[in-house]
C-alpha cells in the first residue's frame, strides 16, 4: 500500500508502511470494503462514459486542415494529465475535428476546449467579428445611459458554458509567464480580481474567435507585435500634440536603477 502513494509524498516508503500497520476493527474493514467497491462501481461508471464521448467524436468528421496528428506543444509548461481528463486522446480527437490546437493557447486545456466545441462546435461564421462573438458570450461591457447619463458599464448576465469555461481558463493565468499572464496581472492591479477574470476572458473569446475562423496556429508574438504598435501610436500621437502646441518631444534613454 506504501508504495501507491502519490508522486508528491516525500515521506520515506517505509516509515508510510508502518503508519499503515494498526489494529484495524472489523467494522473499520468493512467500511473500507465498500468504500473501495464504491470507488471501482463509479470508475466503471466513468469508463463508460468516456467511451461514450469518444464514439461520438469519432464520428465527427475531420476538418480538412488537419495533419495525420497533432502538431508538438508549444506551451512551456508540461501538460500533466488529469485525474478526471478521459482515458483516451481527447487532444487529438479534438484537433482532428477542429483542424487547429486549441490546447497550444494559454489557459485552455483539452477539456476546456471539448467544452467550448460540444457547445459552439467550429464554425463562427455566424459572428460578424470577434466583437460579436465576445458580446454574445457576455463577455463585453454593456453601457446602460438613461437620459444622457451613464448609469453603469457592467457585463451582461449571460448564462453561457463557454464564457464560463473561458472564465476558468483566465483565472488559471494569474502565476502564468507569458503574454496573458502578463495582462491578467496587470488588469487586476488597475480593475481588480473579478474584472480581470472578465477581461482576460474577453481576450481568451477573441483569441479563439481568430483561431477557429482562419486555422491559423496560436503565435503570441503576434500580440508583442500590437503592443509595440500601440506604443508607437502613441508616441506619434503625442509628438503631434507637442507640435501644435509648439513643443518637441525628445525621447530619453530609462534611468538605471543601479546608477541611481
Amino acid at each position: 500500500m506504501a508504495k501507491l502513494c502519490n508522486w508528491r509524498v516525500r515521506t520515506n516508503r517505509d516509515i508510510v508502511a508502518k503508519a499503515l500497520e494498526r489494529d484495524y476493527r472489523p467494522e473499520h474493514v468493512f467500511t473500507l470494503r465498500r468504500s473501495l467497491a464504491g470507488y471501482r462501481y463509479y470508475q466503471n461508471l466513468i469508463g463508460e462514459v468516456d467511451e461514450e464521448l469518444n464514439k461520438y467524436l469519432r464520428d465527427l468528421p475531420a476538418a480538412a486542415e488537419a495533419e495525420a496528428s497533432p502538431p508538438p506543444r508549444t506551451k512551456t509548461r508540461v501538460d500533466q494529465k488529469q485525474h478526471n481528463d478521459p482515458a483516451f486522446d481527447l487532444r487529438g480527437e479534438l484537433y482532428r475535428v477542429v483542424g487547429v490546437d486549441l490546447t497550444d493557447i494559454p489557459g485552455i486545456n483539452a477539456v476546456t476546449a471539448q467544452t467550448i466545441i460540444s457547445e459552439m462546435g467550429t464554425d463562427v461564421s455566424r459572428f460578424r467579428n470577434a466583437s460579436a462573438f465576445a458580446s454574445w458570450l457576455g463577455l463585453c461591457p454593456e453601457k446602460q445611459v438613461s437620459g444622457g447619463k451613464v448609469l453603469y458599464t457592467k457585463t451582461r448576465p449571460v448564462k453561457n458554458r463557454v464564457a464560463n469555461a473561458l472564465r476558468m481558463g483566465a483565472h488559471c493565468l494569474h502565476h502564468a509567464n507569458n503574454y496573458l499572464g502578463e495582462f491578467f496581472r496587470r488588469m487586476r492591479r488597475k480593475l481588480g480580481a473579478p474584472e480581470a477574470v472578465t477581461a482576460t476572458a474577453h481576450k481568451l473569446a477573441r483569441i479563439l474567435y481568430h483561431i477557429l475562423r482562419t486555422k491559423e496556429a496560436y503565435n503570441e508574438s503576434v500580440f508583442l507585435r500590437h503592443d509595440l504598435e500601440a506604443i508607437k501610436r502613441a508616441e506619434d500621437r503625442l509628438r503631434k500634440q507637442a507640435a501644435k502646441l509648439g513643443f518637441q518631444v525628445i525621447p530619453q534613454k530609462p534611468v538605471d536603477a543601479d546608477a541611481a
